[in-house]
């Protein structure tokens, strides 16, 4: 699916945050569409500049991308301070790797590489914690593709742990979430990150790639039934969205 850059007046809209020329907001893109809600797709860096309120959108999401939310560049402490405007207005967040990483930034909390310098390029487990299960079925294994994790701030509840990095999923307030894992992906962005991104798959802890298609055949359904499950408790339908969060447990 191609996404217009071009918002639709008369459709709530979700702002979108990407980090490369030709990033995609994949599968999370697609689902919001089919929702009702419209695009809108910015790239701070590349020069696009970001709300300075929400009023105008439904939610925003920032995506992941292969810097670091530690890198000094001013567009990455831009959108790390940015992050405090969704929050304060208790408006729906997601902060997805990196994206995720930035809000824990936000909320003072630190961002690094594990202790061994392992990495999770893969499918790997996730495991919810009791605030996790009383929300949602999580899926037993999801994608990730990432060298650095998050702490969880003082603020923050967790949701889903993992062995290798043990913040996987957190909760700020009623609205904003972060997920260290990707969701997102569709087919072809698989072929493409396992294409240009190869070299990474040497790393200590990552999987080759055969492993990340085998695995997107056993696990990938589970994962597209918890997005879909997500996206109703986090921003619901441009018809009946979720107001200020106000999320209900699943039955």
């Amino acid at each position: 699916m191609l996404f217009n850059t071009k918002v639709a007046s008369n459709c709530p809209r979700v702002l979108i945050v990407l980090h490369q020329e030709h990033s995609s907001p994949g599968r999370v893109g697609q689902e919001l569409v089919k929702r009702g809600f419209a695009l809108d797709i910015r790239k701070p860096r590349f020069g696009d500049v970001l709300p300075e309120t929400m009023d105008h959108h439904a939610g925003a999401v920032i995506f992941g991308g292969p810097m670091s939310a530690n890198d000094p560049d001013a567009f990455v402490q831009k959108e790390i301070d940015w992050i405090g405007v969704p929050l304060r207005e208790r408006k729906p967040f997601l902060g997805i790797c990196l994206g995720a990483q930035m809000m824990v930034k936000q909320l003072g909390g630190t961002v690094g590489g594990h202790r061994e310098e392992l990495v999770e390029i893969g499918y790997y487990p996730l495991r919810p914690t009791d605030a996790g299960n009383s929300m949602m079925t999580w899926p037993k294994k999801v994608y990730q593709w990432h060298r650095e994790g998050f702490d969880l701030p003082s603020q923050a509840e967790l949701l889903a742990s993992g062995p290798t990095y043990p913040n996987q999923a957190i909760r700020y307030g009623p609205a904003a979430y972060g997920i260290q894992f990707h969701p997102e992906l569709t087919h072809q962005m698989m072929v493409r990150w396992t294409t240009r991104g190869a070299p990474r798959m040497a790393l200590p802890g990552a999987q080759q790639r055969r492993d990340h298609f085998a695995g997107r055949f056993v696990y990938d359904p589970a994962v597209r039934t918890w997005l879909d499950r997500f996206l109703d408790l986090w921003i619901g339908t441009a018809a009946a969205s979720v107001q200020f969060g106000a999320l209900k447990a699943a039955e």
